[in-house]
């Protein structure tokens, strides 16, 4: 019986080992190599007693539980250089002896609070070379006591659980380089007793705040571990925040500073302590007085300048700070806003900026306009109280008031600049002593208001952003019933409108320029042809005047007695005497030759006289007044 018995636990654990992995069963502990197999997921025939095993170098894209289910004695764990982008909530529930964990070069993206539950008595986890851009707060609690070796380098981090990694009291190796991150609060590192080695190459981290882990190495008998500390390649701002640092002497460092310009480039050991300077605040613009109407926001604003860059505050008129409230809200850029204003915010306000180097500060006065109160004005000593339109609004928009019976408010005649508002009169009980208008646009967000008297039910809004959406509501402001009493405010209704985009000018621009250069054009033509018909009249004016053709004798004869003709004698052809130059004077009164005006005139005269431009008179006619010197007087 013990040959086929062997065989059958042969057979056995034969089967146990996945085909494609490698199995060794040494010294009582079985390890399952799966390396470079091409897996696209963890084998489900894996032995549940293996101790080490090796998948690293696969194509495995996610982990759940049943991967590793009652794997109670798995210690070494290696899914290096896989695809993995997502793991299962306590896909490592049941591996409670494990000891190391590596997850290095994968794509993981994001861990949860469940996504590392389960091995409480992890020393080494190894997440490098992954995506990951956020850690869960909770992700290490369950190895917090007992973890040495946290590796997140190389990833897309730009904050770590901080409080959870600050409570790892067993933490030797923390590498936080190649990420993303800028600032460490301060004290972060102060309780990791046992860190021997930080690691914060290449990050954004322009400046550290103090911590005693940093003071380890100066005095090793104090120290239990002498710390190894990186922060190379980073954009260090060497000013007097960073002068604690410089007082480490550590020369063997090559950090450099980035900023600011003097010390850009140098290295940063190198620069004298006294280089490390910081300039105190100043205020560099501020709202001096606001005026704002009851019920408004008011927006106090205040810049400062100064380095490194100073905290804002506000103190209030009964000299506390002023803190982040439903009512008002400071913001880190040094900008202070009351969301809805009363008679009691008025006062002076004081806003303070600090940095290590100083403060500086400045007074803004705030008066807030009471609305009338109807007949209760009139009491002694009495202060209206706040008009909380804002919070009147919501509360019948929510549908605690009844709004069937209001009329609706509509807007009308819109254009791109202007809109008419139109309401009703509402219901007579109710008493309204002034009706405000509430609207901004998607242009700006900047809520407007118009106050109405009670008589009105039209008002024509104006000076409106062409091509914008409106959002208008309409509140009635009725009297208080005393004078410490709120303001009643009620919505009337609201309305969505939006403008006329703008008109483009270009179009009757167009038209305008094309009409004057047409009428340009047209006149142009009219005075070159009127100047031409004058310049030519001139010339042949002038032709006529001085240029006198001789008369054509032909087939002249004589008369005779009865006798033979005369054979005419040949004499040589003589050439004309000069004519003599005349000078012409209309004063003379000489017919014999033109003016330039007589001639000009007679020109337009028998202009209008002929069609053709013929001549029907004659000028400077001799006595026999023949054909052929009319012919020649033709101009």
């Amino acid at each position: 019986m013990a040959p086929p018995l062997l065989l059958l636990l042969l057979a056995s654990g034969a089967a146990a080992c996945p085909l494609p992995c490698v199995c060794q069963n040494l010294s009582e502990s079985l390890s399952t190599l799966c390396a470079h197999r091409g897996l696209l997921f963890v084998p489900p025939n894996v032995d549940r007693r293996t101790v080490e095993l090796r998948l690293a170098d696969n194509f495995i894209q996610a982990l759940g539980p049943p991967d590793f289910r009652n794997m109670t004695g798995l210690v070494d764990l290696t899914l290096s250089r896989n695809a993995i982008t997502r793991i299962g909530a306590r896909a490592f529930g049941d591996l409670e002896s494990l000891r190391s964990l590596h997850l290095d070069g994968n794509r993981l993206v994001e861990l949860g609070t469940g996504s590392l539950r389960g091995p409480v008595n992890l020393q080494h986890l190894i997440l490098s070379g992954n995506q990951l851009g956020r850690i869960a707060p909770g992700a290490f609690d369950d190895f917090l006591d007992s973890l040495e070796d946290l590796d997140l380098s190389y990833n897309n981090l730009r904050q770590v659980p901080w409080a959870g990694i600050g409570a790892m009291p067993a933490l030797h190796t923390l590498n936080l380089d190649h990420n993303l991150i800028d600032a460490l609060p301060p004290g972060a590192f102060a309780q990791l007793s046992q860190l021997s080695r930080l690691d914060l190459t290449s990050n954004r981290l322009a400046t550290l705040a103090p911590d005693p882990l940093f003071s380890r190495g100066r005095d090793a008998e104090a120290s239990p571990a002498p710390l190894v500390l990186s922060f190379s390649g980073n954009p260090l701002h060497c000013n007097c925040e960073l002068l604690w640092l410089r007082r480490l002497a550590r020369p063997d460092d090559l950090e450099t500073c980035a900023s600011p310009p003097g010390l850009a480039g140098r290295y940063f050991w190198a620069v004298p302590e006294g280089e490390f300077s910081c300039e105190p605040p100043l205020i560099a613009r501020h709202t001096q007085r606001l005026w704002v109407l009851e019920g408004q926001r008011a927006t106090l604003r205040c810049r400062a300048l100064g380095d490194p860059a100073p905290t804002m505050h506000w103190v209030g008129p009964d000299d506390r700070l002023v803190g982040n409230s439903s009512r008002a809200r400071a913001f880190p850029n040094g900008t202070l806003e009351i969301g809805v204003t009363g008679a009691g915010d008025a006062g002076g306000y004081t806003c303070i900026a600090t940095n290590p180097a100083g403060e500086a500060t400045a007074r803004v006065e705030l008066r807030v306009l009471a609305l009338p109160h109807g007949g209760n004005t009139s009491a002694e000593g009495g202060h209206p109280g706040p008009s909380d339109i804002a919070a009147s609004a919501r509360t019948a928009a929510e549908g605690e008031g009844t709004l069937e019976s209001e009329p609706a408010v509509q807007v009308t005649e819109v254009t791109a600049t202007s809109g008419l508002v139109s309401w009703g009169p509402g219901r007579p009980a109710d008493p309204v002593w002034m009706f405000q208008i509430q609207y901004n646009s998607s242009e700006d967000e900047t809520l407007i208001y118009r106050i109405v008297p009670a008589s009105s039910h039209h008002f024509l809004l104006k000076h409106l952003v062409p091509g914008a959406d409106y959002d208008l509501c309409l509140l009635a402001l009725s009297p208080a019933a005393g004078p410490s009493d709120l303001t009643a405010t009620r919505l009337l209704g609201c309305a969505h409108f939006s403008t006329l985009p703008a008109t483009p000018l270009c179009h009757a621009l167009q038209a305008h320029v094309l009409g004057g250069t047409l009428t340009v054009a047209v006149g142009g033509v009219l005075v070159a042809a009127l100047l031409v018909f004058t310049v030519a009249l001139l010339v042949r004016g002038r032709g006529a005047g001085n240029g006198r053709l001789p008369l054509k004798l032909s087939h002249v004869q004589s008369q005779t007695n009865g006798g033979p003709s005369p054979t005419p004698k040949t004499h040589p052809p003589r050439s004309p005497p000069p004519r003599p130059q005349r000078s012409c004077s209309l004063d003379l009164g000489d017919a014999g030759c033109y003016g330039y005006a007589r001639r000009l005139g007679g020109a337009w005269a028998r202009r209008s006289h002929s069609v053709h431009g013929g001549l029907l008179g004659a000028g400077c006619r001799g006595v026999g007044g023949s054909s052929e010197r009319l012919e020649e007087s033709v101009v």
